[in-house]
């Protein structure tokens, strides 16, 4: 079964180092969805460990089977446009509408 259209749970403002956490759900998908997340239309990385986030200068860890981007410490590096595609391999993948996060 195809995806259907994820919805998107992203904070409108943050403030500056707390820990924030964006979420990606759809629950039509058979197998269940992979998610991908985007900011400013660009692919968001998966970053495991925290040694090459550190190195690579990434504040975030993101869980493709979960649909979680979580945030450790936001900075204002962060705000953005953020949206997330869910996709299991059938039909087309599903965005959910684009949010905009203001740190």
């Amino acid at each position: 079964v195809a995806p259907t259209t994820p919805v998107c749970e992203v904070p409108s403002s943050a403030m500056t180092g707390t820990v924030v956490e964006l979420s990606c759900k759809e629950s039509e998908g058979s197998p269940p969805s992979e998610y991908q997340w985007y900011k400013n239309g660009v692919a968001l990385l998966e970053k495991t460990g925290m040694g090459s986030a550190r190195a690579a200068n990434v504040t975030y860890s993101m869980n493709k089977k979960s649909g979680t981007l979580l945030f450790n410490t936001v900075t204002k590096n962060d705000t953005g446009e953020y949206f997330c595609e869910a996709s299991n391999g059938i039909g087309l993948p599903q965005k959910c509408s684009v949010k905009r996060m203001q740190v």
